[in-house]
């Protein structure tokens, strides 16, 4: 028989602070949630290898509990960053982090990659940690569409597990017309291409 206070337990929210770029923040996140006890290895991996302007405007793609995105709008202070995920608990607690670390130039939103983004907002940076199954349908649209949302010159940082990483370099080789490994980790690849 389950323990209904174990089960009560596992509903408080996870709380943990961490230093990412610097940057001391607080996390609330919940189960159900990617990494919800901490910040994982390819987000460790990217933001250690990620170069952000101060007056970037950002774009998280699937953000969940908000480490990426809370961190790239606290290194683009003069910037505005939106965070996305299709997991609607996954806004809710990135909007409750950037109410929690002050942070008042970072917004989350519900949307299925940019499905429903303003069409005529443009970013300098779209960043992601790229779910393995995300599949190559859906990996196309994301693609296509980041390269239709960038601003001339803009920049796209994707972190993958190792072995998407030849797919990730022919993606962005034949959607962007460049490619660049930032970083390989043991188990993570950093990629990076230009508008």
């Amino acid at each position: 028989m389950l323990d209904r206070q174990q089960i009560d337990n596992y509903r408080k929210d996870i709380q943990f602070s961490e230093t990412l770029c610097g940057h001391k923040l607080q996390f609330h996140s919940t189960w159900g949630i990617f990494s919800p006890r901490e910040i994982d290895e390819g987000t460790r991996l990217l933001l250690k290898h990620i170069k952000v302007n101060p007056d970037d405007d950002c774009f998280d793609l699937g953000c969940g509990y908000g480490p990426i995105g809370l961190t790239l709008a606290k290194l683009a202070p003069q910037g505005q960053t939106l965070m996305v995920d299709k997991d609607f608990m996954a806004v809710e607690y990135s909007n409750h982090n950037a109410k929690l670390n002050q942070i008042d130039n970072a917004q989350a939103q519900l949307s299925n990659a940019f499905q429903h983004i303003d069409a005529k907002r443009q970013f300098d940076l779209i960043v992601s940690n790229v779910p393995a199954k995300v599949g190559k349908e859906m990996m196309s649209i994301m693609l296509y569409d980041a390269y239709q949302r960038l601003k001339p010159n803009g920049r796209i940082y994707l972190v993958t597990i190792n072995g998407l990483r030849q797919y990730i370099k022919r993606s962005l080789q034949e959607g962007f017309g460049n490619y660049k490994k930032v970083k390989q980790g043991k188990n993570y690849t950093v990629a990076l291409a230009y508008k």
